[in-house]
């Protein structure tokens, strides 16, 4: 039986990683956070610095002669569209005795339909008595032209409904002629003729006395209409609250400011690419996250929990430091502070068993510039790192930043820990560091996660390879009985390291990730 050796494809993974997308939106709460200020401040500037034009309303009971009850607001839009016209502008302005422009007028106020009947006239002007002047001489202009619109409309349709009458008058004439010049006889003929005639002047009796009906009907309901159309709420200038505009005026900005901001950390999210949640970093890195630690002492009630937390790191790297002759390697990828007081730490812890040398090979040396208190552990810079005798321990202290000299992290120790900071660093560069580190030969031990997000519930921790994770040394395998061992390996000897989570995925995203 022979066994495949064919990797099984990975699930797919999904195109947008909406628990990543939200941790990292909330991570970049001083952005959106900054941006809701912005707005807010901005806003509230506005409604100070640029208060409302003076501003006066009035409201006009509007009659149309063709009202109906199931009307739906068309005949009130056509009045609102009627005052936004030049000839309504004018006879205003010549009522105001103003030479401004019927168009610049024009953009000073507006009109809206509030019912089927009733329009709200709304005028800005420089003072609030031009403003309420204004508003009159519109209201004014406007039930002027309403009423000779529906005068005129009145008259005409009377007119048309009298010339009828008097075209069917003239008719009626000449049937009435017709029947004179007949004479009843016995010709039947003749009597048939004069019925129709008959017949003919009364129909045209009863269309004359209708189409008078109609003409005086006409006539009747303008007047309803002219005494209908009036100003019914006189113009009144409109109080302007300062407070009130400053209020809802910040309101509106921060809901602007907040909105942009969120859009603007998400998709800075999706474009930067910044693994935060542990098991992104834990899978990008190839090693577990062992422990995690916030990038500041935090509040009071928080120190006691990251002291405690410290401790544990410390005494798990001291644990591994004694348990091996290989030199053991602290490299930072954005929090170099944190980890020179890691390597601080772990120094001290192992400075009873003998004396221990701590190399500042950060990118601006940190360590190496401090002055050193009773009891601190000898600091020495990355140049005089080969001075040190080999049988000395050494705890090396570097960086995976950009612009790091890979070449060199081999003489700072033969396996490391990765001190990350969450979100600092690209998915593309984490890859990049991880086979670098597997082109020197230097084993990733484990994590840690400095400035985790708190509410992250995601696994960090990756089941595969134990012989390079720190968990791994109480899960192996007892000795069986055999011949003994051979001498042990000396500080040069490099141990083998696992393949990585990201090396089957295929030469194009390893060179990607170069």
């Amino acid at each position: 039986m022979t066994t495949s050796t064919t990797a099984e494809p990975s699930p797919a993974a999904p195109l947008l990683d909406l628990q990543a997308l939200v941790v990292s939106v909330r991570r970049r709460r001083r952005l959106w956070c900054a941006m809701a200020l912005v707005g807010l401040l901005v806003g509230a500037a506005l409604a100070v610095l640029m208060p409302p034009s003076p501003t006066a309303t009035t409201k006009v009971l509007v009659a149309h002669a063709q009202d109906q009850p199931n009307d739906t607001g068309t005949l009130i839009r056509t009045d609102v569209q009627l005052l936004q016209t030049t000839q309504i502008a004018d006879k205003a302005l010549k009522s105001l005795r103003s030479t401004a422009k019927p168009e610049d007028f024009m953009q000073d106020y507006r009109g809206t339909g509030l019912t089927n009947n009733l329009l709200e006239i709304t005028v800005t002007g420089d003072s609030d008595a031009q403003a309420v002047a204004r508003a009159q001489a519109l209201a004014d202009a406007f039930v002027t032209d309403h009423v000779q619109r529906m005068r005129a409309t009145a008259q005409a349709e009377a007119k048309a409904l009298l010339d009828q009458r008097d075209r069917m008058r003239d008719e009626l004439a000449q049937v009435n002629k017709e029947i004179g010049g007949q004479s009843a006889g016995s010709d039947p003929k003749a009597s048939a003729t004069l019925e129709s005639l008959f017949a003919r002047r009364a129909e045209l009796n009863s269309r004359i006395a209708d189409f008078d009906q109609r003409a005086a009907d006409a006539r009747t309901g303008t007047p309803q209409v002219v005494a209908g159309t009036q100003i019914v709420d006189a113009p009144r200038a409109l109080r302007h609250s300062l407070p009130k505009a400053v209020v809802t005026d910040a309101v509106i900005g921060f809901v602007l400011g907040l909105v942009i901001g969120l859009a603007l950390a998400a998709v800075g999210t999706v474009v930067a690419d910044r693994p935060v949640l542990r098991r992104d970093i834990a899978a990008n890195l190839g090693a577990s996250v062992i422990a995690e630690l916030p990038r500041r002492s935090g509040r009071p009630w928080q120190r006691r929990r990251t002291r405690l937390t410290r401790e544990r790191l410390t005494a798990t790297l001291a644990r591994t430091t004694r348990g091996s002759a290989e030199a053991v390697s602290l490299l930072e990828l954005g929090c170099a502070r944190n980890t020179g007081a890691i390597a601080l730490d772990l120094a001290r812890a192992v400075a009873a068993e003998g004396p221990v040398t701590v190399v500042d090979a950060l990118p601006r040396p940190q360590l190496a510039a401090r002055r050193q208190k009773p009891g601190d552990p000898t600091v020495i810079g990355a140049e005089r790192a080969a001075t040190l005798p080999p049988q000395e321990r050494r705890i090396g202290v570097g960086s995976v930043a950009p612009g790091t000299a890979w070449t060199d992290l081999q003489y700072l120790g033969t396996r490391t820990v990765l001190v990350v900071r969450a979100g600092h660093g690209s998915a593309a560069w984490l890859h990049t560091v991880a086979r670098q580190l597997a082109d020197q030969h230097i084993p990733v031990i484990g994590v840690v996660l400095i400035d985790p997000d708190p509410r992250d519930r995601t696994d960090g921790t990756l089941w595969d390879g134990l012989h390079t994770a720190l968990r791994g040394r109480s899960e192996r395998p007892p000795r069986q009985p055999g011949p003994e061992p051979g001498p042990e390996p000396g500080p040069g000897h490099r141990r083998a390291e696992r393949q990585p989570v990201w090396a089957a995925r295929g030469p194009d995203n390893d060179q990607e990730a170069r």
